[in-house]
């Protein structure tokens, strides 16, 4: 498992030019089975995406993400092996 950290790079009002693109590649990434969760940081300075795959599949995907296209936001990868989860979340364990 990955968590992706994505930290914007441009104004806020470049990243929202890019934003409807980048929820259509997330909900992709969704259906494909990579991305298990996401959500913006707070205070928006860029987001957070839990993923699942290889890690040529996970660079694959930062590759496509229209964020990473456009030069809006940097990503950070750590690779994550969950040992321990909550009830309901043991899918997540590896």
């Amino acid at each position: 498992m990955f968590i992706l950290s994505l930290t914007y790079k441009v104004d806020l009002t470049e990243v929202d030019r890019h934003l409807e693109t980048h929820i259509a590649w997330l909900k992709a990434g969704y259906e494909a089975g990579l991305i298990l969760a996401s959500g913006r940081k707070n205070p928006r300075s860029g987001g957070v995406i839990l993923a699942r795959g290889d890690r040529p599949q996970i660079d694959a995907l930062i590759a496509a993400d229209p964020f990473s296209l456009h030069g809006v936001a940097d990503y950070s990868v750590t690779d994550f092996t969950a040992t321990m989860t909550a009830p309901g979340l043991e899918a997540l364990k590896e």
